[in-house]
């Protein structure tokens, strides 16, 4: 890990910004270097690039925040320790309650929403010692992994500011990915973790079903689609903010307690005679762009290079039946939420198209179809667990198209075939989605104009553990992590 020197040259500036954050908590803890230095760094970081990329929003005032910093350099003079982020600047995705902050989920039906109550995973990364600074932004209810809406406009890849940043956690994987902020909060419904994370070079984990809970509002036993969890440029950094993030909630009927060693702890089991399936395009089933299946098997690969045992694997289920299962409970999960605003004239002129749609397909929906959407989830679930048996983790990429440009809605077409709705570009993501089970997107490398791209790896029920070994030892075996956007230093 490599040290922070203090000081404030430019050097020692891009030492602090691109170390990895437990390098930057460490230094805070000892007081290398001071919050107030550390916010200073941060917030100018962000008024150079934000202009361009657009990620972070709804910013605080900038003496609160240096206020704040140098409250945080007196509670260490003073010998107390908040915790691993303590003084770091924070920026909590747009669909998450901050206390205070707007919270405008992207939407004109939110743009005066200044929430009372932070959300539980919010309250335990500021009791950590996070500073919250903002929102990143989002697409318009996180619907779609393109980060537009017409509230905060559209945000920029961090590598190439024309191309898109992916979504729906756009604005967290760009403001990290350009040193705007040392780790990232997102949440991922259909890949809305993984694919920024691949369309930036970052990392993105969606965590096992219940090990991040959510709040403030009580959790509910359905319409389990979407999950919290964190976004990094190191594998320790993830493992960190996973660790602060997780933990049971007693409000929060499907959440269950973290584990009594710490994830950031357990990071150095190795991946000798490890088996992962490589799905691949599911024998052709999902169509990707030119490249994406080289790249990512190519990243697979890298596995067998340390041990492990890479093999092509062909699910016994038909894939087209989770598109089908998915989509009648996202619809089914949207219209639980969004009914409402499609019956009042006044407030439905308000809503995107696809919410509209996504709304009125779910009220179309009877009980009968809920149960047998959840009947086929389940048995996909039965199935990955007959997998386990065989297989560590199965693998396919995160993305089938690589970041396309930001100026359109979203791909209409991939490898000749037609997408027949918004969303279905991204489809491959969700059979993690589904499983319940954790996926974290590893990058993959770049095309040869620069887009970039990553792969997931899907992992047995509650088992972050080794997937975040299994990152730890490919961090460890590519360079992809360590490399930075053009002009970011």
């Amino acid at each position: 890990m490599n040290g922070i020197s203090g000081g404030s040259t430019q050097a020692a500036r891009d030492d602090m910004i691109f170390a990895d954050a437990t390098a930057l908590s460490e230094a805070i803890a000892t007081r290398q270097i001071s919050c107030v230095e550390v916010m200073r760094t941060y917030l100018g970081r962000i008024r150079r690039f934000n202009p361009v990329h657009n990620a972070i929003i709804s910013m605080r005032d900038e003496d609160v925040l240096m206020a704040e910093a140098a409250d945080a350099d007196a509670d260490l003079a003073a010998g107390r320790h908040r915790g691993w982020m303590h003084g770091f600047p924070l920026a909590v995705k747009d669909l998450t309650a901050t206390a205070g902050i707007p919270t405008t989920f992207g939407s004109p039906l939110f743009a005066d929403n200044v929430p009372t109550q932070d959300c539980l995973m919010v309250r335990r990364m500021r009791a950590a010692g996070a500073i919250v600074i903002g929102k990143t932004n989002t697409p318009e209810f996180g619907l779609g992994s393109h980060t537009y809406n017409p509230l905060h406009g559209l945000t920029r890849n961090a590598w190439k500011p024309e191309l898109s940043a992916g979504g729906s956690s756009g604005g967290a994987a760009v403001s990290l990915a350009l040193g705007m902020q040392p780790v990232a909060d997102g949440s991922d419904m259909m890949g809305s973790l993984r694919n920024p994370g691949a369309f930036n070079n970052v990392l993105g984990l969606r965590p096992s079903l219940g090990r991040v809970p959510a709040g403030p509002k009580p959790e509910m036993f359905v319409h389990q689609l979407g999950v919290n969890g964190p976004m990094a440029r190191s594998v320790r950094d993830l493992a960190h903010l996973l660790d602060i993030q997780s933990g049971f909630e007693p409000a929060a009927p499907l959440s269950f307690a973290a584990p009594e060693t710490p994830f950031a702890d357990c990071l150095e089991g190795g991946v000798n005679g490890l088996r992962i399936g490589w799905i691949g395009d599911w024998d052709g089933y999902y169509p990707c762009e030119d490249g994406i299946l080289d790249l990512c098997s190519r990243g697979v690969e890298q596995f067998a290079a340390l041990g492990a045992v890479v093999e092509p694997l062909i699910p016994d289920f038909a894939p087209d039946r989770l598109w089908t299962t998915w989509t009648t409970l996202r619809h089914w999960s949207v219209a639980g939420s969004h009914a409402a605003f499609l019956a009042n004239p006044e407030t439905r002129n308000l809503m995107k198209p696809e919410l509209v749609w996504e709304v009125e397909k779910g009220l179309t929906l009877s009980a009968l179809d809920i149960h047998q959407a959840s009947v086929a989830r389940s048995e996909w679930f039965q199935c990955l667990i007959g997998l386990f048996t065989r297989y560590d983790a199965v693998a396919l990429p995160t993305a089938q198209v690589f970041p396309f440009d930001a100026k359109i809605a979203w791909p209409d077409r991939i490898a000749g075939r037609a997408m027949d709705t918004y969303h279905r570009w991204m489809e491959i993501v969700i059979a993690g989605s589904l499983s319940s089970c954790p996926s974290i997107n590893l990058p993959a490398g770049f095309d040869p104009s620069g887009r970039p791209t990553g792969f997931q790896l899907i992992g047995r029920p509650r088992g972050e553990q080794q997937l975040l070994q299994m990152a730890a030892r490919y961090e460890e075996a590519t360079d992809w992590l360590s490399m930075r956007p053009a002009g970011a230093l």
